[in-house]
């Protein structure tokens, strides 16, 4: 594949998911945008035998390409030929009996032990901004066997503990902490990954594990508000490819609405990858 000389900071998280799709898994996917994205990126690329159920729980389907803004959930070109039309209760229920591999998802924070907040930001009943809430998201942290959370690297996100628990992570990083809340064995985070670089986790906790050609360990360490522990080999993931990034703008996110929202763009100056601009 050929390398892009141009992408935004959304797309370079997107592809390294759509990396880690495996053909044989089951991917229960939060909504639309990056989760439902780079779950259908890497089913064109890499992983065609993957499979994967909305949150809305329509099991299977094969979307009718492009995506237009609004037609990711509850829609019939969404939904084309799955093989179930059912409820986020039927996904549950799977989910609940060990058939979803994967859960894809982003949030507003996340804390050091992988709990996620998607419904408050501030402290309750002391003012604070209410938000849309979890969801099918806190079904599919409890009781898929991995998590995948994709997020923006940034203090605001990457908190010591986050300002209300909508979908479970560790709890409080104890050792069985997540059996004794009633929660299936063995499931749970698994990575996260922002634009700037991955991690997964060690004993419960956050860790740095991979970065941007582009960024410093430095840098991305900077913008948590505590210290995540960090591997003792950071590896340097890859650029997105120009393969990629065509068919996330012309068939996923023709409009740029997940892709343009946010971040800054990488532009390749002839040597390396630099922080730039789109124009």
């Amino acid at each position: 594949m050929t390398r892009a000389e141009a992408f935004s900071e959304r797309e370079v998280a997107m592809c390294n998911v759509a990396r880690m799709v495996e053909n044989g898994r089951t991917y229960w996917a939060a909504g639309g945008g990056t989760p439902l994205y780079s779950i259908l990126l890497g089913k064109k690329l890499y992983a065609p035998e993957a499979q994967y159920v909305t949150e809305d729980g329509v099991i299977a389907p094969e979307p009718m390409l492009p995506y237009e803004p609004m037609m990711t959930m509850l829609a019939a070109r969404a939904t084309y030929r799955a093989l179930a039309w059912g409820t986020m209760n039927t996904a549950g229920i799977y989910s609940q009996l060990g058939y979803m591999d994967y859960g894809v998802l982003n949030t507003l924070q996340v804390d050091k032990h992988g709990n996620i907040n998607s419904t408050f930001l501030g402290e309750w009943g002391a003012g604070g901004r209410r938000m849309h809430g979890p969801g099918g998201a806190d079904t599919i942290a409890a009781c898929c066997w991995r998590t995948i959370l994709i997020t923006d690297q940034s203090k605001r996100k990457f908190v010591e503990k986050v300002d209300f628990i909508s979908s479970p992570g560790f709890l409080d990083g104890s050792e069985g902490a997540r059996e004794r809340a009633g929660l299936p064995r063995n499931t749970g985070p698994w990575r996260v990954v922002t634009p700037w670089g991955m991690y997964d986790y060690q004993d419960r906790r956050l860790r740095l594990i991979a970065r941007v050609p582009w960024v410093t360990v430095d840098e991305i360490l900077a913008e948590c508000e505590y210290l995540p522990l960090v591997a003792p080999e950071v590896k340097v993931l890859e650029a997105p490819t120009e393969e990629e990034v065509h068919l996330l703008r012309t068939e996923l996110d023709v409009r740029g609405q997940t892709t343009d929202a946010a971040g800054g763009w990488i532009i390749w100056d002839g040597e390396q990858y630099v922080r730039g601009s789109a124009e």
